[in-house]
């Protein structure tokens, strides 16, 4: 990765305040500045990171506060889609001065011809190094990027915002969709970033341990911890310890205030029927009495009020305190209990050549409830052999087949209408289904009241992937195959174990393809493929060392 060095370059804001259309607030008055070296942005899903990201590279625009670039700006979005008719070179924004030294070459010296290439003469040799770089060493520049996979394409985009030599880079979950050995590269590139401001939002721990500092965002605020992921955890472990101390003693306060302020209404009650029995056996002037009793009373009253106020500054102590102790909502995933009996067959590739990808001759047969996981390199075709599985895709060759009520989870998530809220969403995809019942279930994907009604268009990646996960849950027939395409994108740790949790009670066939392989082997996997021209069999240990293992350039 190439660094640069301009020793100004910040990322600064000020008082940014932003909200959605629907009036859905996400910053108000948060002010930071990032300064030089590697920075992860963590938090949980939907506290705003990707929007945050949006604002600070100016795609978005802020309701009040203003941000500040101190150098050129490169943004990586987390979802990266480009035309598929697109060449690679025009994907690298190159395609111009590659035709200007091509007509050069060809004897054509026009002015404007070197005015396009000023002086980036060696500019294919530079991007055919940055794909190297990034193991794409094999894509040529005329290849359309239709052709590739959706990891090849991250790292393509990637590639044409390195050739722009930025001073500040913005990635949003660049290991999206990337498989182990591309992760690598990436990785290798991150640690080669030695001057300018690196910012990563990012669920790859590994990622996450090769940063300089951790800038954690919750509740519209950011904190900072030194160190990578790890130095973060045992931060955050410290910092609740201690809050749970403070939590323990504030509640004891507030026990012993209740106390005292009993004790006080027992001592002034009997202070006041010794006043009255003293008073009757003096027979003291009406005057007198009432004098001595407003007094008393008064007195009561200050002694009262002392202890009240006492007792609600213990209650508020208790409630900061309470705040400090961390309850991050997890989602509560119901999946349908479908179970297919043994012998039933699922579905079956018969000579299948699909239309993209390596697969040249696939054939498989799949019988009751097994856990399938499909792996292989970026543009092996994995999401092609899914999508021909759900009729979507025809293929070259063969025949795929399935055999029970399926429902596909797509790598994109581009399921959802973008301008519908999310309860609108789910009932387009089941209709028939009660409103209640609809918003019952969201309520379990933390999409609560008013949340319910958050258009889709404005959810983040993990909002986006739980709503997406409730539509197809809720839709009709309930599904007997689960196809998932790269499940765990965008999600967060607590997110992916309770996914992990779902799994294993869902009684169905499975069929995941996933570069995550902890993932994998928490999901309870039963058979291994392993995607190259054809598909073959094998365990996880020989998955991780063909995957790990890098492509020759």
């Amino acid at each position: 990765m190439a660094t640069p060095t301009t020793p100004s370059a910040s990322l600064t804001c000020s008082g940014l305040s932003f909200q959605w259309p629907d009036g859905t607030t996400v910053f108000d008055g948060l002010s930071l500045t990032i300064g030089r070296g590697r920075t992860g942005l963590v938090g949980a899903n939907g506290t705003g990171k990707s929007t945050l990201l949006r604002l600070l590279a100016g795609l978005l625009r802020p309701s009040q506060g203003s941000v500040s670039a101190g150098g050129s700006l490169a943004h990586l979005p987390q979802n990266v889609t480009l035309d598929t008719a697109l060449r690679v070179d025009e994907a690298l924004g190159i395609a111009e001065r590659r035709g200007a030294l091509r007509a050069i070459e060809a004897g054509d010296v026009r002015d404007t011809h070197f005015e396009t290439i000023g002086d980036d003469w060696d500019v294919e040799e530079r991007a055919l190094a940055t794909l190297g770089s990034l193991g794409l060493g094999d894509v040529e520049l005329d290849r359309t990027v239709g052709q590739m996979s959706g990891g090849e394409t991250v790292l393509l985009r990637l590639a044409a915002l390195l050739l722009e030599r930025p001073e500040i880079l913005l990635l949003d979950e660049p290991t999206n969709n990337l498989d182990l050995s591309a992760r690598r590269r990436l990785y290798e590139a991150v640690d080669s970033w030695r001057s300018g401001v690196l910012v990563v939002v990012s669920h790859d721990l590994e990622l996450l341990e090769r940063v300089d500092r951790i800038a954690e965002l919750r509740a519209g605020s950011v904190s900072w911890y030194g160190g990578g992921w790890s130095a973060y955890q045992d931060a955050l472990a410290t910092e609740q310890e201690a809050a749970g101390r403070m939590l323990r003693a504030a509640e004891a306060d507030v026990r012993r205030q209740k106390r005292e302020l009993e004790e006080t209404h027992i001592k002034l009650a009997r202070r006041q029927r010794h006043s009255k029995k003293m008073d009757a056996q003096r027979r003291a002037p009406r005057i007198v009495a009432g004098e001595r009793k407003r007094s008393a009373q008064e007195s009561g009253d200050k002694l009262r009020g002392l202890q009240e106020d006492r007792l609600h500054e213990a209650r508020e102590r208790r409630e900061e305190a309470a705040d400090a102790i961390r309850h991050d909502a997890e989602i509560r995933v119901s999946l349908p209990h479908t179970a297919v009996p043994a012998g039933r067959t699922v579905l079956s590739l018969r000579e299948l050549r699909p239309r993209f990808g390596r697969l040249r001759e696939g054939n498989l047969h799949v019988h009751g409830p097994e856990r399938i996981a499909l792996v292989g390199r970026n543009g092996a075709g994995k999401t092609t052999v899914l999508r021909t599985l759900t009729g979507e895709l025809a293929p070259l060759s063969g025949e795929a087949r399935t055999f029970v009520p399926l429902r596909f989870l797509p790598q994109r998530l581009d399921v959802l209408d973008e301008e519908l809220s999310v309860a609108a969403n789910v009932a387009r995809l089941a209709p028939g289904v009660a409103d209640n019942h609809i918003r019952a279930q969201l309520a379990r994907f933390l999409f609560k009241g008013a949340r319910a009604e958050q258009p889709a268009g404005t959810l983040s990646g993990g909002e986006r992937f739980r709503a997406t996960l409730a539509a197809m849950m809720l839709a009709a027939p309930a599904p007997q195959l689960l196809m998932l395409d790269e499940p765990t994108n965008n999600l967060d740790t607590a997110s992916v174990r309770q996914l992990t949790s779902a799994l294993a009670s869902y009684q169905g066939a499975l069929l995941i393809a996933s570069h995550d392989l902890p993932f994998l082997e928490s999901a309870g996997i039963t058979r291994w493929l392993i995607l190259t021209e054809e598909l073959q069999e094998t365990t996880a240990e020989e998955v991780r060392g063909l995957l790990e293992a890098p492509e020759a350039d």
